[in-house]
């Protein structure tokens, strides 16, 4: 929303550069405007609202006051960064009530959705802001280039990641999100989206799932379910999801990218469950852990050929020496019959277990032999399990990671 007038000082020619000199020396030019014509030939080198109080025109040169009805953006103006145009747009608005507070008030960074900004919850918080009531959202809007506004508050604790957003400008909250070519749809104000699991979702979209059905055992708006579906191949989805507003977010979502006839929705506590042996690979993408749903997924594999858990977890290590990958590795695992099974990158090429942190390692390890475990007394007979891969989806907190085991369980044969 540019001004719809701007305060300028109109001098002759010969006096504009020696003027504009001096504005500049005061802090008094207002750089977000090129310099205009005015009549009778003059030049008009455009002040700031803000600090007219301070404007003292100079007797040695021939000045008026005056003000530029369409101001032309600077050329300085027109590369400005979205997060500046914000704050050039919020100094005007306010004028001389424009302060330091105010300026670290303003956000830096905020997510975007569509047509919509969705705020931090940190941002807009002095007590100045109100009294602009919605003119300030309108300014907002207009500077980022969008039509509705939102703020995020703190996730509640209610086991469903339920965000408090508040809608500022607008009159809903369901917005679309592209993302690998997926279309994502979810109202902001009822459901989370959760940007740091792109490389996740990038993976698993990657993976051989052609003629497969998949269980996602925690599907929330299809963070993962899409990806089987739309780039995987996955022949068929059982996604649940016990939030019914990330239910119908799912649902949409399912149309808008022409797979809903290969999914079936289960809404409700997917411990609840009551398939059996359909599955050949299962996602358990809950954190910080999914060991309640080890039971289900056992229970949802196929019980004659088996197949592969993909189990997030949250899992603490100390900081990891200067020469080893802090991010990503893969680890070899003795299956059941103690054969140590060195596991495969994508591309295919072997990855020495040692690259793994020593914890996470750990983990894996532990988390196989229960999910052996689990297999055996489920089905009365042996199974074998081996670690295929271990993924560092990102940093949690300090020293914890949400990482993905890829375990591959299979019945063992017959002695």
């Amino acid at each position: 929303m540019e001004a719809a007038e701007v305060p300028a000082v109109a001098t002759e020619r010969r006096f504009a550069q020696r003027l504009r000199e001096r504005l500049e020396e005061e802090r008094l030019l207002d750089g977000r405007y090129r310099l205009q014509r005015a009549p009778g030939g003059r030049v008009a080198l455009p002040v700031l609202e803000e600090k007219l109080s301070q404007l003292c025109l100079p007797p040695e040169m021939p000045c008026e006051l005056l003000r530029i009805q369409e101001p032309v953006p600077s050329r300085a103006a027109r590369r400005r960064t979205p997060a500046r145009r914000l704050r050039d747009e919020l100094r005007r608005l306010l004028g001389a009530g424009w302060s330091a507070e105010l300026e670290r008030d303003v956000p830096h960074a905020w997510q975007r959705h569509g047509d919509m900004v969705l705020l931090s919850e940190d941002s807009f918080r002095a007590a100045p802001w109100d009294r602009l009531g919605s003119a300030l959202w309108q300014a907002v809007a207009s500077a980022l280039g969008a039509r509705r506004v939102a703020r995020r508050g703190r996730v509640m604790p209610d086991g469903m990641r339920t965000p408090s957003v508040t809608l500022l400008l607008g009159q809903h909250g369901w917005v679309e999100h592209v993302d690998n070519g997926i279309r994502y749809t979810f109202d902001v104000t009822k459901c989370m989206f959760s940007p740091g699991n792109i490389t996740e979702k990038l993976r698993v979209a990657s993976l051989p799932c052609s003629g497969e059905v998949l269980v996602d055992l925690y599907a929330g708006i299809g963070y993962f379910t899409l990806p089987f579906l739309v780039h995987a191949g996955a022949a068929f989805v059982h996604a649940c999801e016990w939030n019914s507003h990330a239910v119908e977010a799912l649902h949409r979502s399912l149309v808008l990218n022409g797979v809903r006839d290969r999914c079936r929705i289960h809404s409700g506590d997917s411990r609840q469950l009551q398939l059996r042996d359909v599955a050949d690979r299962v996602n358990l993408g809950l954190i910080p852990s999914s060991e309640e749903g080890w039971p289900v997924a056992c229970r949802v594999l196929k019980k004659d050929t088996g197949g592969v858990l993909h189990i997030h977890h949250n899992v603490e290590a100390g900081p990891a020496p200067a020469q080893l990958p802090a991010e990503r590795g893969s680890a070899g695992a003795a299956s059941s019959a103690g054969e140590a099974r060195r596991p495969t990158e994508p591309g295919g090429e072997d990855t020495p277990g040692a690259r793994l942190r020593p914890e996470w390692r750990s983990w894996a390890e532990g988390t196989a032999a229960r999910i052996r475990g689990l297999l055996a007394e489920l089905h009365g007979r042996p199974w074998r399990t081996s670690v295929l891969h271990v993924e560092a989806v990102k940093s949690y907190a300090p020293h914890v990671h949400h990482l993905v085991l890829d375990l591959e369980c299979r019945p063992a044969p017959p002695v």
